[in-house]
């Protein structure tokens, strides 16, 4: 999925068109604001009296605008809930949002995967705008903001490259404050963080001082403000951040000093054994309060001869903005630790595969139990997240689920924040059942996208499900060179839809880490993702949606190889990690050349012949792969006649669970 950022306040450019496919449900419970009284859905969110007291405090600041963006001071995807600034402005709650409040409108952009949960929750006070490009923010602001006038914005929430100060004749104010906060009386607290041990973080600070101190530029420090920075060099994690482990942080490393900014109510005495904390040394690390960060980064950036170093794309503004002047001042797009913890070790890539092997065994236990009930009427969107997120609890690795719930398992609402509708609306065998969700274990982090259809779905339906499987299939047998960017490669994973006119509106493909965050950057297939390396993790997700009827989405994990080929060396190609099967009833094999059916049907017996049926077996390999086999009626090894049973029923394990 596409992350939420990098518009930039240029307000001189002009508005760029986006073509893309919105998503929407059956369900009418819709906003209309074009009736009197207005119609507003149970859903809506009341915001008049917190935008009526956001424009107060906006009126002794003598700015024209306000600026809200969906993140958080240390520029993340996912974010704790007490920041969540644009649900609270504007009741809105997807993960893709930004917000403009002037004294007579209000406004919220975003994308097409959440423009009908966005008229489901917010209410007549806010205008919503489908152009979700840089010029469209850029065309408002120039439209609303009279000459002359300041535009407000907390510098802590936006990155270097989000603001470019060449305005039309309007301009920034930086305002440290943030302005929604003054408004949000019972903003939620912060919680707690743990330990969590991989290779020792003393090796890390090594190997990352060792590429300061083989830089050209030669910086004397870095500072690391990406949650997942901190938590990557230390082996630590925490639970600030729903879904994601990761603990409010700010690192400042040198060649002989480690200071740590946290909430140091929080700091035990464990942790303070466990890095050192009691000494001065080189690998000692000096815990810090959270929020002294900005007044120790000016206190050493004001010592000769010092040079610090930050990546661009997770430095929030009001830190880069001390650091003067230029010459004490390194940049580079990501830091070297973003870089290095995209690259996983052998130890990273076995045990991250060893989590995908476990997790499909509990997703197709959901399918199953799925394809037994659906057709007796019963079942819920919300049972069937309760009865995955169950499966996948047997596992003594799965320390918290990421994504199951009923928010995030739907069929065609992209939305992260469903209706009281649609999860309790009761699923039916005549229609498409789009489940996107994964888990968080402690050796790795899952995410997988099935689509499946209980009944006999339309031949749009399945010429549509084909073409997002070959271009799955397409990218995923790439080769390719050492240093391929994905943005490069991305259009093959569109190609089969695009010969119909189909496209879909997100990207294709994010990096996965090992019990880190679902979306990990800085790999992928967008513009601003780094160059494959063997040992990378991405996923690969082609889809399309058809508004008002359905939507199909096929997502699996992949790690890239070196391969070898008849003349050239220092060749790549996709490793697909995820083992969930295709649902062949939506297959068009027509459609598919000779090597796209071997792929789409070979894939798992090849993995499970090499042994991985070993680790599946605690868990129930053998029926495992019957119910995954029934339709070509393959047998495999391991597993005896009276354990390959002919129906679906037979092969269900006793769930000791009933969801309600």
């Amino acid at each position: 999925m596409p992350s939420n950022g990098g518009w930039l306040l240029a307000l001189s450019v002009a508005a760029l068109t986006v073509n893309t496919i919105g998503a929407a449900t059956s369900e009418r419970t819709e906003r209309n604001c074009s009736v009197t009284p207005p119609y507003l859905p149970s859903t809506a969110v009341n915001t008049t009296i917190r935008l009526q007291e956001l424009r107060e405090h906006m009126l002794p600041m003598n700015i024209s605008a306000y600026i809200i963006p969906g993140t958080d001071a240390h520029l993340s995807e996912y974010i704790a809930p007490r920041d969540a600034r644009v649900a609270f402005m504007t009741g809105f709650t997807g993960s893709a949002g930004s917000v403009v409040v002037t004294q007579t409108k209000a406004s919220l952009w975003t994308d097409s995967r959440y423009w009908v949960q966005a008229e489901r929750q917010m209410d007549c006070n806010w205008d919503l705008e489908t152009d979700f490009s840089i010029g469209s923010v850029a065309e408002w602001l120039i439209a609303e903001v009279p000459p002359g006038g300041e535009i407000g914005f907390d510098p802590f929430l936006f990155s270097l490259s989000d603001l470019n100060l060449e305005f039309s004749n309007r301009s920034l104010r930086s305002i440290p404050i943030n302005l929604v906060d003054r408004v949000w009386k019972d903003r939620p607290l912060s919680v707690k963080y743990l330990c969590f041990s991989e290779r020792s973080w003393q090796i890390k600070v090594d190997d990352i001082r060792t590429q300061m101190k083989e830089d050209l530029y030669e910086p004397t420090a870095l500072l690391l403000s990406a949650l997942d920075e901190s938590a990557w060099l230390f082996n630590m994690r925490g639970n600030d951040i729903p879904y994601n482990p990761f603990f409010y942080s700010y690192t400042l490393l040198t060649m002989d000093e480690i200071w740590l900014f946290v909430h140091m109510n929080r700091v035990t005495d464990d942790l303070k054994e466990y890095l050192n904390a009691s000494c001065d040394g080189a690998l000692c690390v000096q815990l810090k309060s959270y929020d002294s960060v900005l007044d120790h980064v000016k206190q050493y950036v004001a010592t000769p001869g010092v040079k610090v170093w930050i990546g661009t794309e997770y430095t929030n503004y009001a830190l880069y903005e001390i650091i003067t002047p230029q010459d004490k001042l390194m940049t580079s797009t990501y830091s070297p630790v973003l870089m290095a913890k995209a690259v996983k070790d052998e130890t990273e890539q076995r045990i991250l595969r060893d989590a995908h092997i476990r997790d499909a065994v509990a997703v197709v236990q959901l399918l199953m139990w799925l394809e037994k009930v659906v057709p007796n009427g019963k079942e819920t969107e919300l049972s069937a997240a309760e009865y995955v997120n169950h499966a996948r609890s047997f596992d003594g690795n799965c320390c918290r689920i990421w994504r199951i719930s009923p928010n995030l398992l739907h069929r065609f609402d992209f939305s992260k924040s469903l209706t009281f509708i649609t999860i309790f609306r009761k699923l039916t065998v005549d229609e498409m059942y789009l489940v996107d969700s994964g888990g968080q274990y402690l050796d790795g982090t899952t995410d997988i996208t099935r689509t499946v259809h209980w009944g006999n779905p339309t031949a749009l339906q399945k010429e549509a499900f084909t073409r997002v499987l070959m271009g799955n299939i397409e990218i995923s047998r790439t080769i390719f060179p050492t240093g391929t960017r994905g943005v490069n490669m991305e259009m093959l994973g569109r190609r089969a839809l695009w010969e119909l006119g189909l496209n879909y509106g997100h990207g294709t493909g994010h990096g996965v880490g090992n019990y880190f965050g679902v979306h990990e950057w800085p790999v992928g297939f967008q513009s601003n993702n780094i160059p494959f390396r063997a040992g990378m993790f991405t996923s690969i997700e082609p889809g399309f949606y058809k508004e008002n009827d359905f939507g199909i989405r096929i997502e699996d994990v992949v790690v890239i190889v070196p391969v070898d080929t008849k003349y050239g060396h220092n060749y790549l190609t996709f490793d697909t990690v995820s083992l969930v099967p295709y649902d062949r009833k939506l297959i068009d094999t027509s459609l598919l050349s000779s090597e796209q059916v071997r792929r789409s049907d070979c894939s798992l017996h090849l993995y499970l012949s090499s042994g991985s049926i070993d680790t599946m077996k605690p868990l129930g390999g053998c029926w495992f792969l019957s119910w995954t086999h029934r339709d070509s009626m393959r047998r495999r090894s391991g597993c005896s006649p009276t354990q390959n049973p002919s129906s679906t029923q037979d092969l269900l394990p006793p769930p000791p669970f009933r969801p309600h």
